[in-house]
């Protein structure tokens, strides 16, 4: 079944998660787009990300169970320009999710736990986040470090943020589903705490923070 799950956390928010196996013509036809909708897909090149948008789309429906007109800001973040509230979108090959809250500020990320996330080491770790790295969990740590960052960086809605020097995770256990602690500090130097909460599903991490 393609729509994976429909979840309502405790911290008030809804997530929708749509496991993506249709082609993009069995999405345009399982979708109501409105003309200038279907124009809009002209210009997207890319045949998975028309298909990631489509998905948007079928999820929106399940959430809101109405006309909704899905837009985007100049740095791409997502809004509903007919609805009160705040959501995220992220997507894997496999999965599509959006998180959506009535009067909370919202982000959301899902990565494959399978990937490989050295990268992620060289690049957007703080020094504090190496000194508890483990060999036997180090890929899953990093896989959840950088899940919770990018997260973060959805929620704030941020130019220019630097994941390795503002946005630190502390020291934390991996487990199937549990809470991370995350603080941002901004331009000003002032620090931010955040409590995102995280989960398996299947074989990825879905991480999510509501504030």
């Amino acid at each position: 079944m393609p729509l994976y799950s429909i979840e309502k956390p405790k911290d008030g928010s809804t997530i929708a998660i749509w496991e993506l196996t249709e082609t993009e013509a069995e999405l345009q036809e399982m979708c109501s787009l409105s003309n200038s909708e279907r124009e809009e897909m002209l210009f997207i090149t890319n045949p998975q990300r028309r298909r990631e948008r489509l998905t948007v789309h079928l999820l929106l429906n399940q959430l809101l169970n109405k006309k909704f007109y899905l837009n985007y800001h100049d740095n791409g973040r997502p809004f509903l320009q007919n609805e009160i509230g705040d959501i995220s979108i992220a997507h894997t090959r496999r999965f599509v999710c959006i998180i959506y809250h009535t009067t909370e500020h919202v982000g959301i990320d899902i990565e494959s736990a399978g990937r490989n996330f050295s990268a992620v080491e060289k690049k957007a770790l703080a020094e504090s986040e190496y000194e508890y790295l483990s060999d036997k969990n180090r890929n899953m740590q990093l896989c959840l470090i950088w899940g919770a960052k990018e997260a973060i960086y959805k929620y704030l809605c941020e130019t220019g943020v630097n994941f390795a020097e503002q946005i630190e995770v502390a020291k934390f256990t991996p487990r199937r589903q549990g809470k991370l602690n995350v603080h941002f500090i901004d331009k000003e130097g002032d620090k931010l705490e955040f409590t995102l909460h995280y989960r398996m599903v299947d074989d990825h991490v879905m991480i999510w923070v509501v504030a």
